[in-house]
C-alpha cells in the first residue's frame, strides 16, 4: 500500500517510472515551430514557494497576487484548497508574451519540470517519501524531435529546479502525512480550511497572525525571532508549515507559554456561552413572533 501526491501533474495514467539518472531526449529553444505551445494551455498548479518567487518577481503582496493572478480548486475530497495560474479565456497563461514568458526567471515549480512529471510517493509504514519521474509526451510538443540527449538529473540542474524542490519538500510531506491518515470523517471544519490556506499561500497576511498581539500571547518565541518573522518571507514561511503540522497532527515544535492553552479554553468558553445565550434568545424571539401571529 502507498500514498501518492503528485505535483504538478495528474493523470488517471499510470506513467512509466523513470529515475535521476533515466536518459531522455528533449530541447526546448525559441526557435523551434512550437515555441510558446505549451503555455497557449496551462493548467498549472502554484506551491507555497512558486507563490513567494512570482509576488517577489512582480512586486505585489501575497494577497493582491492572489487576487489577480490565481483561481482556487479543491485538492481533495475533503475540500484542501489549492491554486492555480490564472488563464485568459483560451487557457493561456497570462504571463506568455511573443517572445516567451515574462516571469521566466521566477517561472512556478511546473514549468521547470516539464515535460518531466515530478511524483512523491510514501508506502505504508515509511516515514520517508520516494520520489519518481515520468515524462510527459504532448502532441504540440516538438522538443523530443530535438536531438539532444541527457540525464533527468542534468535537465533538472539546466531548470534550476533544487531550490524549488527543497522549499516545496515540507508542504509535499503535509500533503502526504494528511491522506495516509486516512479519509476524514465529513468536510473539515471551515475555520481549518481557512488557515491551511493562509499558511500556505497568503504570506502577508500569515505574517500579520504570528506577528499580532495574541499570537504572541500563546506561542513562547524570541523577539529575533519574530523580526526575522516581519522582515523575511522564507523563515515565515517554513514556521508556516511547523504550525501546520502542531495545529494539524499535534506535533509540538512551537513552545507554547505555561498558561497558554489554560487561557485559551477560558476564553473560547465565554465565547461559546456567550453564542449560546445569542442562540437562545434568537429561538426565543422566533416563538413570540410565532404567538403574536396566532
Amino acid at each position: 500500500m502507498k500514498e501518492e501526491f503528485e505535483v504538478p501533474f495528474r493523470s488517471d495514467m499510470v506513467p512509466a517510472k523513470l529515475e535521476l539518472g533515466s536518459r531522455i531526449q528533449f530541447r526546448c529553444h525559441k526557435g523551434i515551430s512550437c515555441f510558446n505551445a505549451c503555455c497557449k494551455q496551462a493548467d498549472i498548479t502554484l506551491t507555497p514557494y512558486d507563490v513567494l518567487r512570482l509576488k517577489e518577481h512582480l512586486g505585489m503582496s501575497s494577497t493582491d497576487f492572489l487576487k489577480a493572478h490565481t483561481v482556487p480548486f479543491q485538492m481533495d475530497q475533503d475540500g484542501l484548497p489549492g491554486i492555480k495560474l490564472r488563464t485568459d479565456e483560451d487557457g493561456a497563461c497570462l504571463f506568455v508574451t511573443e517572445e516567451g514568458c515574462s516571469v521566466y526567471k521566477d517561472r512556478p515549480t511546473a514549468c521547470r519540470y516539464y515535460p518531466v512529471g515530478h511524483m512523491a510517493m510514501r508506502r505504508a509504514g515509511v516515514s520517508e517519501d520516494e520520489t519518481h519521474y515520468f515524462l510527459v509526451t504532448e502532441a504540440h510538443c516538438k522538443g523530443h524531435e530535438e536531438e539532444r540527449e541527457l540525464t533527468i538529473q542534468e535537465y533538472l540542474g539546466e531548470q534550476e529546479i533544487a531550490a524549488y524542490a527543497n522549499h516545496n519538500r515540507e508542504w509535499l510531506q503535509i500533503m502526504l502525512k494528511k491522506r495516509s491518515a486516512g479519509p476524514s470523517v465529513g468536510r473539515p471544519p471551515e475555520s481549518s480550511l481557512q488557515f491551511f490556506f493562509m499558511c500556505s499561500y497568503d504570506i502577508d497576511r500569515f505574517r500579520r497572525f504570528v506577528l499580532s498581539d495574541n499570537f504572541r500571547n500563546t506561542y513562547d518565541l524570541e523577539d529575533a525571532v519574530y523580526k526575522t518573522f516581519e522582515n523575511e518571507d522564507l523563515p515565515l514561511l517554513q514556521f508556516g508549515y511547523k504550525l501546520m503540522r502542531q495545529v494539524f497532527f499535534g506535533e509540538r515544535s512551537i513552545p507554547e507559554k505555561d498558561d497558554a492553552w489554560s487561557k485559551r479554553v477560558e476564553e473560547r468558553q465565554e465565547v461559546w456561552e456567550a453564542r449560546r445565550q445569542i442562540e437562545i434568545a434568537r429561538k426565543q424571539q422566533e416563538e413570540d413572533e410565532r404567538y403574536k401571529k396566532v
